[in-house]
């Protein structure tokens, strides 16, 4: 084990906490293999809608998440990649031109053209998180993905930036710290998980990434290489609980088992007849439902999410760039008939997506849709390492732990690769 090539990623969700260290043991730097060293989970109870409502409760999730794991690593680690996300998420497009110096276009033009891009106004109550190159125009040349060495006068770039609300981001910065981590950097959650699932080629064609968590379920669609949407939609895994719950007249934990046991969402699947038994209790006694009747409830739910969903992406003009098809992911997703169900609403190919290439060591710990977004954590900061800007140290378990503080030097590195998204 190389400590110095230790990253951890860090998945506070609205349910549970999941934390994975890995070691990044490849060093292509857009695609560096990771061996998944330790994973560890915890009952979230400070969120709420993916933003933190408690602090103190909230610590206590990533602690014990992040002690699981490294106990299972055998190592301690110092930082995190921590992943965001939420209603507060916006993002925008913005352009940046910049004189061509030379006789042919330099990457210190680009960087130029990159910063000018960047330099939008951004509101005191909101963060820059991500500045996402797009594509170039040289002179009037559009849809140049790398313009060094070419020829040109005029040099012009679009940039996707994606912002958050800053009060989500210091409370949750302050819940890690509080753990004794620090935070690498943050990263927008859809984007680590697009890292984990979805291949080269569903990004070129098109494809849509709708990863459901409990508390939201966060939208980004892809076309040309390029991330071209983001959106959040304020309905999860628990609103399918909650209607369980009311549905069946169960409690909220056995209709998370119920769920879970018998579960499916797609109504179809379910074979006609078949009988669950429900909790008894003191007033009603024994019970017995059609299992048809719990999917109906679990299809009505997820479809009318998969419908919001899109709706917006119909608004945003990308719903005929959809070659590829739907990619849907996490932890609400791996429900039985999840992608048939969202194959019919979106009226084209959809798939389940698993975290797995370019995945090593405990690999198969972490072949569920629920993970996608740590994973693609631990991707984004093995990135980091292997182009030398990563904060991927760790320590032997014997070690005592680490001091929390913050990493400001990680807004050196907000701008990516032009082609890593």
């Amino acid at each position: 084990m190389n400590l110095d090539r230790l990253v951890a990623g860090l998945d506070i969700g609205s349910a549970k906490t999941t934390a994975v260290i890995a070691e990044v043991v490849g060093d292509l730097p857009k695609h560096p293999t990771v061996n998944i060293l330790g994973v560890g989970q915890a009952r979230t109870t400070g969120l709420r809608r993916g933003v933190v409502a408690d602090i103190d409760e909230t610590q206590r999730s990533i602690t014990k998440a992040m002690q699981d794991a490294e106990r299972m690593a055998g190592a301690q680690v110092e930082s995190v990649y921590a992943g965001i996300a939420g209603e507060h998420v916006q993002a925008m497009t913005s352009t940046g031109i910049a004189s061509v110096t030379g006789s042919e276009i330099t990457r210190a033009d680009v960087e130029r053209a990159n910063a000018v891009a960047r330099a939008q106004a951004i509101p005191q109550d909101r963060e820059l998180i991500h500045a996402i190159p797009q594509e170039y125009t040289v002179d009037k040349n559009i849809g140049i993905r790398d313009p060094i060495g070419m020829i040109g006068t005029r040099l012009e770039t679009e940039m996707y930036l994606v912002t958050i609300g800053s009060s989500p981001a210091m409370n949750l910065r302050k819940a890690v710290e509080r753990a004794s981590y620090k935070v690498s950097e943050l990263v927008l959650e859809p984007l680590a998980s697009a890292l984990s699932v979805l291949t080269d080629d569903e990004k070129e064609l098109g494809v849509a990434l709708v990863e459901m968590g409990a508390g939201t379920t966060d939208v980004a669609v892809f076309h040309e290489g390029k991330i071209r949407y983001l959106g959040t939609i304020g309905y999860g895994g628990l609103n399918v609980t909650g209607d369980i719950v009311h549905g069946l007249g169960v409690t909220q934990a056995d209709a998370e088992r119920l769920k879970e046991q018998y579960g499916a969402a797609y109504e179809p699947m379910v074979p006609h007849g078949e009988k669950i038994r429900l909790p008894s209790t003191g007033a009603q006694g024994d019970r017995e439902i059609p299992r048809e009747l719990l999917a109906h409830i679990i299809h009505q739910r997820t479809q009318e999410i998969f419908e919001i969903v899109l709706r917006h992406v119909e608004e945003a003009g990308l719903i005929k760039k959809l070659s590829a098809g739907v990619v849907v992911t996490g932890g609400a997703a791996a429900q039985p008939g999840t992608a048939d169900l969202a194959s019919d609403v979106f009226g084209t190919g959809a798939r389940l997506g698993v975290p797995g290439e370019f995945l090593g060591g405990l690999a198969d710990s972490v072949q569920s849709p629920r993970f996608s977004t740590v994973t693609g954590l631990v991707q984004y900061g093995a990135h980091r390492v292997a182009i030398g800007s990563g904060a991927g140290k760790g320590k032997r378990l014997s070690v005592g732990a680490a001091t929390p503080s913050m990493d400001h030097l990680a807004a050196r590195f907000k701008t990516w690769l032009q082609d890593f998204w």
